[in-house]
């Protein structure tokens, strides 16, 4: 079906390992270890002058680590801040009902959020690899062989993670071009897929320039906001220059707290969803791991850093919209709450300003997903899961994972061109954010597995449990990561509910289409594998074996071949 060959070299050194057997003579002598979700053999090297060049445990030659702290750093911040700072405030404020309450709501999502980071600084911590969840499914849900593996390339292919992106980027860039005319749909939607197209170009033929790229727009970004909370702080001190004739009195105690859940705990808890995912990204550097210098030591530095500075100029943001515009005019007018912070300052001429802010941040946010996710679709190439994985797998021409990230590219331009307006900007929104709370789930949950007490589990599952070896140099409290789940747990099971009455989630669609499609997906997963692995190797009497090969820029990989039962 979809067995490749080694590629154009031939391989120095290789190791079978039968997918859904066990091979019945072990070599005792050679070196054993436990990579994804399949026991295999440390790939000899030939020439032993390779060994200096490369590491082992995670098969990356040392030149291909090219990341630095502010890169790693990076990748987070510009993942995480896109629109939802500028546009969401708006609606936590009406979700809440009062000032005082959504300030809560905020911390609360950074609570999460902190949370989440602290879960993926052990995870990356202790498998310093490119893939992200990948690695980690595989390494806690290792039977049946490959499922797991599976299930999340469907994920990683066919979900478009920056298509919403996309679309709002063509939207601002065209109204900071031309400010007295509405962009139409079509045009907004060209220039999404002109913006991905240039991301791209950057990160699949010049590595360097791309990254110096992002990491700019991410100072770009911290420096405006910076700027935005230090201009509601002087609005607040009624400094020359921004003092307001008839400032707002959102933080006067009586008032602060008026109106609090008078939504009822629907609008409550829709809120409260809306700032979690604000802050989603956390996990965005652990995509790219291999590529980071000393990776233990900068995930454990970077990663904190990045979202503390996230939560911090959240929540200074917030106070300097609240400080600057009334609350009514917050919750009844439909447009970004940047817009009025910048208008009420500056003149109705400034909000221009925050259309170009708007595009940029999305910008980076663009090409941070895109750096990370043609990285995530390279590793499956790696484990051979995919069709034409020698392809996936490959960093040539350019030395970047193109193919990887030309086929993010396909998807999402797809989707920006194809999906109707009216519902397309949220469907695409939330059909890429669902499917995380869905795999922080299981990750979550195995991790909790791993941390709790043996007197809390049976004899067999702590000799499971035993068998994994699970010692990271870092490791986050139990109670963090229990939080962590319940969050994810919650993430998952709010989108179920029926929303309340006069409250739709889209204009035409059902509410619950994107769960629908995010669960096809996994079972599209589960269907692929049973046919790729179970069915047709039934069929055609012959075993799936999986060999590590050496290519010639020193990576490994996998390749998948058949082999006649008998």
């Amino acid at each position: 079906m979809h067995a490749t060959a080694g590629g154009s070299s031939e391989p120095n050194a290789t190791e079978r390992e039968p997918l859904l057997s066990r091979d019945a003579d072990d070599n005792q002598s050679d070196v054993s270890k436990n990579y994804a979700s399949v026991d295999v053999r440390t790939v000899t090297l030939l020439d032993p002058e390779d060994e200096e060049s490369v590491n082992l445990e995670d098969h990356v030659p040392e030149h291909k680590r090219q990341l630095g702290p502010l890169s790693a750093a990076s990748l987070i911040f510009n993942r995480v801040i896109g629109t939802g700072i500028f546009a969401t405030p708006s609606v936590i404020l009406r979700s809440s009902g009062s000032v005082g309450l959504s300030l809560v709501m905020w911390l609360l999502g950074a609570t999460v959020a902190l949370c989440g980071t602290a879960v993926y600084i052990e995870l990356g911590t202790g498998l310093p690899r490119n893939g992200g969840e990948k690695n980690y499914l595989e390494y806690i849900y290792r039977q049946p062989k490959l499922l797991v593996t599976c299930i999340y390339a469907m994920y990683a292919v066919l979900t478009g993670w920056q298509a919403a992106s996309c679309s709002v980027f063509g939207e601002y860039a065209l109204h900071a071009w031309n400010p007295s005319q509405p962009p139409s749909p079509t045009a907004a939607r060209l220039a999404g897929v002109l913006c991905i197209t240039v991301a791209l170009v950057l990160h699949g033929t010049m590595l360097k320039a791309g990254v110096r790229i992002q990491n700019a727009l991410g100072l770009f970004k911290l420096f405006i906001l910076v700027g935005i909370a230090f201009s509601g702080l002087a609005s607040l001190l009624r400094l020359p220059g921004f003092r307001l004739v008839n400032p707002p009195h959102n933080f006067e105690w009586g008032k602060m707290w008026k109106g609090s859940l008078q939504g009822g705990a629907n609008a409550f808890v829709t809120g409260l969803f809306n700032v979690i995912w604000c802050f989603i990204g956390y996990s965005n550097a652990n995509y790219a791991l291999a590529e980071v210098r000393d990776p233990v030591r900068t995930i454990k530095r970077a990663a904190p850093l990045a979202m503390l500075a996230v939560t911090l100029v959240y929540f200074l943001v917030n106070v300097a919209y609240l400080a600057v515009v009334d609350k009514e005019e917050i919750v009844g007018s439909g447009r970004i709450v940047a817009a009025l912070h910048f208008g009420k300052l500056w003149g109705v001429g400034a909000e221009r300003a925050v259309s170009i802010i708007v595009a940029m941040s999305t910008l980076g946010n663009i090409l941070a997903v895109l750096f990370t996710h043609g990285r995530v679709v390279q590793e499956l190439g790696r484990e051979g899961v995919l069709p034409f994985s020698s392809i996936f797998a490959s960093n040539k021409p350019f030395n970047a994972p193109f193919a990887g990230l030309f086929e993010q590219w396909l998807v999402t331009s797809g989707l920006v061109l194809l999906v109707p307006p009216g519902d397309a900007y949220l469907f695409m929104l939330n059909l890429s954010s669902y499917p995380l709370a869905i795999i922080n789930t299981f990750v979550s949950g195995g991790l909790v597995f791993i941390h709790l007490p043996d007197a809390w589990l049976p004899t067999r599952l702590q000799e499971l449990r035993a068998s994994y070896g699970w010692r990271p140099p870092f490791a986050a409290w139990t109670a963090v990561v229990v939080f962590f789940l319940l969050s994810n747990v919650f993430l998952v099971a709010v989108p179920l509910i029926p929303p309340s009455h006069g409250y739709r989630v889209y204009e035409r669609l059902p509410y619950w289409l994107h769960v629908l499609v995010a669960w096809a997906i996994s079972l599209g997963g589960v269907v692929y594998w049973y046919v790729w692995c179970v069915w047709l190797p039934r069929r055609g009497g012959y075993t799936l074996v999986r060999e590590w090969v050496r290519d010639d820029d020193g990576t490994t990989r996998r390749v998948v071949r058949k082999v006649k039962a008998t």
